[in-house]
This record gives structure tokens, C-alpha cells and sequence, in this order.
């Protein structure tokens, strides 16, 4: 019974968990669960008047950061103002992701689609998520410890978008669709989970990517109408159902699973 309730306990006393966008929707549920499970948090969001609220909400173990994860310079100045902070790193949580500075070009259709918008998308979901990595690895396989990366994905990395669900939505002041450079930077996530889960399995690091279905985060009723109805358990998520997974995904109860896509989607991936 002991061994099980060891190989179950999702404790992470002790550590240092870095989550990016840690002031979003799901950012700062992310960094108040890692904190309540024990963790030391740093809360890294490209404001830093957000990420210090964050901070500041939880108290005492948690620090905010501000980066650009798109600006290599800045990741750095980031991981080692966080390693100077903390003295070390075992959990990432890869989370910042973008709708750009303008929503409507996010949202355009794909024939006109901005290449521009493309490549801006790109430099944060993707481009972000590698710097990211690449500079709290080496920390964490500095540590020798092991630890833990989580890459944030989405279903529609996974499946594409079904159109009809979006049909008399309404978000950020205006139509919404799934743009196709959303479902590439997030099909991307995965392949790069998979590659790290291998580079670094010698070093016991485990890197998995977590896939949410859809979250509620201000979208209009007809939006969400039509969302149930293509979800086997009838609704949408909350941020906070997004949370458990990840703490699973972050602690030792998952000392075995690596390379692994886990989706909290109410079962969209399943039909």
C-alpha cells in the first residue's frame, strides 16, 4: 500500500516550477495548483505587472518574471534571473501561447490570411516553446535531479476544427474560427514533445504534452451551445479542470510516462 500511495502522490514539495503566460486563463491556475501541491513558482508572463500579481496572490514562494519567449535574449535573462532566484529548476510548464496583438488578423480566413500574422504566431507558440526548453533544460539537467516538462498543445493540434461550431460566434468583438497557423504551431508542440521526451530520458527528464479541449474564457452563448454538442460530456472545460492533469504530469505519480500526449478534452478526440 505504501509504494502505491508513493508512486501516486502528486507532492512537490521542494521544487521550482516555471510557468510561461502564468498570468493567462490557464497560466494562473497552472501556478496557484503547482503552488498548493508544495512547489516554489515562478510566474513568467510577458507583463510584468501580471505576472507580479500572480505572485503576489500567492505569496510567499512565488516570484514573477517577465519575458518575451519569443526573444532569445529575454529567455535567457529570464531562466537566469529565475535559476539566480531559486537556485534551481525541476518543473516547466511551456505554456504562452498568442492570438497576436490583433485578434481580427488571428482570426481571418485563411485565404487572406497575413503572413505576417503567421510568422508572429509561430514565434511565440512554437519558436517560444523551443527557447523556452532549451534554456530550462540546461538548468534542469545542470541540477542532475531530473524533472519534469509540460507542453501545452491543443485538440486542434491533434484533429482539425469543425466550422459549424463556429457558426454566430462572437469573441474579442467579433467572428472566431481556428486559424490554420493555430493547428500547425500546436501539431508542432507535439513533435518537439517527443523529440525532448528522447534527448533528454538519460537525464530523467520527462516532457509530455497536454492537450485541453475547449476552455471557457468569455466566448458568447452561441458559442458554447454549439461546442456541447460536439463534446461527448456536453459542455466545455473550466481552466480549473485543466489543472489536475498537469499537477499529474509535473510530479513524481508520473515517473513513468514520457513522450506521452494526454488530453482533458471531455472526450472531442475520442468521436
Amino acid at each position: 500500500m505504501s509504494g502505491f500511495a508513493m508512486q501516486n502522490d502528486t507532492r512537490l514539495d521542494g521544487q521550482v516550477a516555471v510557468v510561461t503566460g502564468g498570468a493567462g486563463i490557464l497560466g494562473a491556475k497552472f501556478c496557484t495548483g503547482l503552488a498548493a501541491r508544495g512547489a516554489q513558482v515562478a510566474v513568467v508572463d510577458l507583463s510584468a505587472e501580471a505576472a507580479r500579481t500572480v505572485a503576489d496572490c500567492i505569496g510567499e514562494g512565488a516570484s514573477g518574471f517577465v519575458c518575451d519567449v519569443a526573444n532569445p535574449a529575454s529567455v535567457r535573462d529570464c531562466v537566469s534571473a529565475i535559476a539566480d532566484r531559486f537556485g534551481r529548476i525541476d518543473v516547466l510548464v511551456n505554456n504562452a501561447a498568442t492570438k497576436t496583438a490583433e485578434p481580427r488578423a488571428f482570426f481571418a480566413t485563411f485565404d487572406d490570411y497575413p503572413i505576417e500574422t503567421w510568422r508572429e504566431v509561430m514565434s511565440v507558440n512554437i519558436d517560444g516553446m523551443f527557447l523556452m526548453a532549451q534554456a530550462a533544460g540546461r538548468v534542469i539537467v545542470a541540477g542532475g535531479r531530473g524533472g519534469s516538462v509540460i507542453q501545452m498543445s491543443s485538440i486542434y493540434g491533434l484533429v482539425g476544427p469543425d466550422a459549424r461550431i463556429y457558426e454566430g460566434s462572437d469573441y474579442l468583438g467579433g467572428p472566431i474560427n481556428t486559424p490554420a497557423v493555430y493547428s500547425a504551431s500546436k501539431a508542432a508542440v507535439i513533435g518537439l514533445t517527443r523529440w525532448l521526451a528522447t534527448h533528454w530520458a538519460k537525464d530523467n527528464i520527462r516532457v509530455n504534452a497536454l492537450v485541453p479541449g475547449g476552455v471557457g474564457s468569455g466566448q458568447n452563448g452561441a458559442f458554447g451551445d454549439l461546442y456541447a454538442t460536439r463534446v461527448p460530456m456536453g459542455r466545455m472545460a473550466s481552466a480549473d479542470e485543466i489543472v489536475g492533469p498537469m499537477l499529474f504530469l509535473a510530479s513524481p505519480a508520473a515517473r513513468y510516462v514520457t513522450g506521452q500526449v494526454l488530453a482533458a478534452d471531455g472526450g472531442w478526440t475520442a468521436w
